[in-house]
C-alpha cells in the first residue's frame, strides 16, 4: 500500500484544535486527477461543506492541466467527498454545534486513488495558538541540548 502526500495544510493544526480524523475520497475529473499527481494542490483556504447528505470541499485549488484540452477544468470548484452515509451524519451533528468546524488537512495518493484527510476542528484562540509557539519552541531547545551532550 503505497502512500504519496501532495499537499499539506500546515496552518490547520496552528489555527484549530484537530480533534478527530476521517478519510475521504474525492471525485475529480480526468484533467484534475492529473494535476494532483503533478503536486498541483493548494488546500490552505478550503474548506468542508456538509449539506443534507453529501460532503464538498470548497475552495481547494487545484491547477489546470496544461496538456489538458481548452475545455479543462475550473479551478476552485466544489468536489464532493466520497464518506459513508454514518460519518457525513456525524460531521453534519458535529458542525451543528458552535465553534466546530471541518478542514482538509493533507491530500494524497494511496494506491493511485486521491483521498483527502478532513479533520473536526475548534478554532484555538489567541492564547492558545502563543501557549503551541511556547511548547514547540521549549521542544526544540531540549532537542537542541541533548544532540549538544551527545545523547
Amino acid at each position: 500500500m503505497s502512500v504519496k502526500v501532495v499537499a499539506r495544510n500546515k496552518k490547520a493544526g496552528h489555527n484549530y484544535h484537530l480533534l478527530e480524523r476521517f478519510e475521504a475520497g474525492l471525485v475529480l475529473q480526468g484533467s484534475e486527477i492529473k494535476s494532483v499527481r503533478a503536486g498541483q494542490v493548494n488546500i490552505k483556504q478550503a474548506y468542508v461543506r456538509v449539506d443534507g447528505e453529501e460532503a464538498w470541499l470548497v475552495d481547494a485549488h487545484i491547477a489546470p492541466y496544461e496538456k489538458a484540452s481548452r475545455f479543462g477544468h475550473d479551478p476552485t470548484q466544489p468536489r464532493k467527498l466520497l464518506l459513508h452515509k454514518k460519518e457525513i451524519y456525524q460531521l453534519w451533528d458535529e458542525v451543528r454545534r458552535k465553534g466546530t468546524t471541518i478542514v482538509p488537512t493533507q491530500v494524497y495518493l494511496r494506491d493511485g486513488r486521491a483521498k483527502v484527510e478532513i479533520a473536526l476542528a475548534r478554532g484555538k484562540k489567541l492564547h492558545d495558538k502563543r501557549r503551541s509557539i511556547a511548547d514547540r519552541d521549549a521542544q526544540r531547545q531540549v532537542e537542541r541540548e541533548l544532540r549538544r551532550s551527545g545523547y
